[in-house]
């Protein structure tokens, strides 16, 4: 199995590199290219709030809904944005929550 691809800032992403990941730091201000190409090259995408932030909305909804693959939003070392509540997401998409 290929190593997950972490796309963040490049603090973060040195951490992440520690841990076995590929990394890519987005040159501009869009990530949806090193997105694209991450959810072709990997099984598990992690991507920092604050990027994730400046994804379009559908964008970002879609490819987290997907199985694969697996597309999570983490936070950066900074935790200047944050991370979406994935339960509530969750429950959301159950019913369970207005």
């Amino acid at each position: 199995m290929p190593a997950p691809i972490f796309i963040g800032d490049e603090v973060s992403a040195s951490a992440w590199r520690l841990g076995g990941a590929r990394v890519r730091v987005p040159a501009g201000d869009d990530p949806a290219p090193e997105l694209a190409w991450a959810c072709r090259e990997a099984e598990l995408v992690l991507i920092t709030a604050a990027l994730a932030a400046r994804l379009p909305a559908d964008e970002l909804a879609r490819r987290r809904a997907g199985l694969r693959p697996l597309v999570l939003v983490v936070p950066d070392i900074r935790a200047r944005v944050a991370v979406p509540d994935l339960a509530r997401w969750v429950r959301a998409r159950l019913g369970l929550e207005g």
